[in-house]
């Protein structure tokens, strides 16, 4: 490529003006990759959003919403792990 073009990655992942569209990005990456991190909850959660690092879960009833709720840490771990970086804090339950 000439020297004056960018690809469109670059621009994305270099441009500090962009910094909101590459948040936005992560976030939707947890929620697209969520089944792949956790084949084995697919039928009992589903990702809703992630806002402020936080994942937001909607799950099959409130015996599995308390049972998640004793994995979170393992959960955020694993999802931070996945991307090797702290993408989320912690996770909300919704049922």
């Amino acid at each position: 490529m000439p020297s004056g073009f960018k690809s469109l990655s670059e621009i994305i992942n270099k441009e500090p003006a962009l910094e909101g569209l590459r948040k936005i990005i992560k976030e939707s990456d947890v929620v697209a990759e969520f089944n792949k991190i956790f084949p084995d909850l697919i039928k009992i959660a589903v990702p809703v959003k992630v806002e402020k690092k936080t994942l937001v879960l909607r799950v099959e009833n409130a015996a599995w919403r308390n049972e998640l709720k004793f994995r979170e840490t393992q959960m955020v771990q694993n999802i931070n792990r996945h991307f090797n970086e702290d993408r989320i804090t912690r996770v909300r339950f919704l049922s």
